[in-house]
């Protein structure tokens, strides 16, 4: 039902509106005119159409020339005209202001705007740092500004009507481990201060999620200054625990109204109209005493992950007392040749010794919890790896971590599709379940190993969150082991792909990026996730590896013009669009 619905939707959305929202200028002559207009700057939107109207390739698209010509002499324009001026206003505000859009990103950046735990967010100095940040950025814009009790910022234009589009993007970060940025050559890299090398530009937040923040309030900007009409008002959310709580925008709107349509700027090109369920189960195996036995002279003490349960990290780390480090050493260099030889030989098992002790590093592939094949984790590698030495030498007193790898290795294995559970299973448009071992937290209570799953539309959530409770149950009566379970389930999204709107923010996308016009489907959740008419519009390429939640983020500074590019015209055209259904 769901397939044959989505496919309905599709040509609808292929045959009905496809020339209704077609631009007609290739991407060949967007970028004829945006070389030339770099080399020939121009003061202000129609200086750039003027010279536009002069460069070599426009006789190739007469109808691109009569539009522009009929806009600087303020005649009305046709929906095509008006396409193709919506096109050019997005190649002016690339040209205009591309660097100083790339100046702001790197202020933001530079506000390390991650949870600090024990502090509320909307309490935190780097957050109201960033709120005022914001503020002088939008008077400066001559954009509207609201700091809605530092959880929300919003900032907006105003249009014709009463109804509300919402574009959602966040300020806040996950955690760094400053050590692990490193790049391949040695070079070493601050996650907050923006680092341009070639066409990256590295730093926490260029990718996930700042980068969404300074081309929309650019885009705003250029709409503001060249007096482009909008039939509908256009807010700014800037939300501030999306990557944690995500309390903000249900605070919000508590205090104000539910916007009529809702993008969110942080997901993949070109719209994606459905998002997997987020769950999350966390295990708590309390501190407990090591047990002593023949075979093991040394203990696992501390056992690293990542700082976040949608974050797989570039590295885990365990620290091991023990009385003769050499031994020990030579031992799990021997096993780790093993184990990475059995395991597909594309991470590494380092020891390092220390005073009261061994090091132990497995290093892998940094990745976003919701795409965990485009990482090699490092962390169920650990716990793997520590159970592979208990079952094959025993070296290791039993304790809390060596429960905790046990546990891992029982129910979740090296695979990240739920098999050892048995809760493997795929839709045809969202992809399969994925389950990521990622979060590692010691405190007082104990050793917590998170599990962040991304589940599709197929299988009730209740009854999937009960066969897992009930599975994890099971174990650990049958295992005897001391732990806790604490599950967390949300249902998936999936929107009505059928509308004016959603097919024109379609074009857009996809005639900038030559992509095909087809709906997509992301892993990864967004604020609009329970919101009416809310999507994803960008702000990432889906066919190239998202570097969100790594070790050494980055923002390719092509596809971030292309963004301030992309995200312009989105405004101006659906802004100016009659009906949006």
């Amino acid at each position: 039902m769901f397939k044959t619905y989505l496919m309905l939707a599709f040509l609808i959305g292929t045959n009905v509106f496809a020339e209704n929202y077609k631009s007609n200028i290739s991407v060949e002559m967007s970028s004829h005119i945006i070389a030339s207009a770099q080399l020939n700057p121009t003061d202000g939107f129609n200086d750039f159409l003027t010279h536009a109207l002069n460069i070599t390739n426009i006789s190739k698209q007469p109808a691109l020339a009569l539009t522009i010509e009929r806009y600087l002499t303020k005649e009305k324009l046709s929906n095509s005209e008006q396409h193709m001026l919506h096109r050019l206003l997005g190649l002016y505000s690339r040209v205009k202001y591309g660097d100083d859009a790339m100046d702001t990103l790197a202020q933001l950046v530079a506000i390390p705007t991650f949870n600090v735990e024990g502090l509320e967010q909307h309490k935190n100095p780097e957050f109201l740092k960033m709120g005022k940040t914001i503020a002088a950025l939008a008077n400066q814009f001559n954009l509207a500004f609201r700091n809605i009790d530092n959880r929300v910022f919003e900032i907006s234009i105003k249009g014709q009507s009463e109804e509300v589009i919402a574009l959602h993007a966040h300020a806040d970060v996950v955690p760094v481990t400053p050590s692990l940025w490193v790049l391949d050559d040695g070079t070493k890299l601050n996650p907050f201060k923006l680092t341009r090398i070639g066409n990256r530009m590295y730093g926490r937040g260029t990718e996930d999620d700042k980068n969404g923040i300074v081309v929309t309030m650019y885009a705003m900007k250029v709409i503001q200054e060249e007096n482009i009409p909008l039939m509908r008002n256009f807010h700014l959310l800037i939300d501030t625990t999306e990557e944690t709580t995500s309390e903000a925008i249900p605070y919000y709107f508590s205090k104000y109204p539910t916007p009529n349509y809702n993008i969110a700027l942080d997901g993949d090109y070109p719209v994606v109209i459905a998002e997997k369920g987020f769950a999350s189960i966390k295990a708590l195996f309390p501190i407990r005493t090591a047990e002593q036995n023949k075979l093991a002279n040394a203990e696992i003490v501390n056992v690293t992950g990542g700082l976040a349960i949608n974050q797989i990290p570039a590295a885990s780390v365990a620290t091991i007392l023990t009385t003769d480090a050499e031994n020990l050493t030579r031992q799990l260099n021997r096993l780790g040749t093993e184990f990475i030889a059995a395991n597909g030989n594309n991470f590494s098992v380092l020891t390092e010794s220390h005073a009261k002790g061994i090091t132990l590093t497995l290093k892998g592939v940094s990745a976003h919890s919701s795409e965990p094949a485009t990482g090699v984790n490092p962390v169920s590698r650990m716990f793997m790896f520590v159970e592979y030495i208990q079952q094959r030498e025993g070296l290791f007193k039993f304790n809390h971590v060596t429960d905790a790898a046990t546990y891992v290795a029982s129910n979740w294995g090296l695979g990240f599709h739920g098999k050892k559970l048995g809760i493997d299973f795929s839709d045809e448009f969202m992809g399969p379940l994925t389950t990521s071992v990622t979060q590692i937290k010691f405190n007082d209570s104990g050793l917590q190993v998170g599990v962040n799953l991304r589940v599709p539309i197929g299988r009730s959530i209740e009854k999937l969150k009960t066969q897992v409770t009930q599975d994890l149950e099971h174990w650990k009566n049958k295992s005897a082991t001391n732990v806790n379970f604490e599950l967390s389930f949300a249902k998936p999204m999936y929107r009505n792909p059928e509308g004016h709107w959603v097919n024109a923010l379609l074009d857009v996308a996809t005639e900038n990026l030559s992509m095909p016009r087809e709906f997509g489907s992301s892993a990864g959740g967004t604020s609009v996730h329970n919101l009416p008419n809310g999507v994803q519009f960008g702000l990432a390429m889906p066919n190239k590896k998202y570097t969100g939640h790594n070790a050494n983020e980055f923002k390719r500074v092509e596809q971030f013009l292309l963004d301030l590019q992309i995200v312009t015209e989105m405004i101006a055209r659906v802004g100016q669009i009659p009906e949006m259904n």
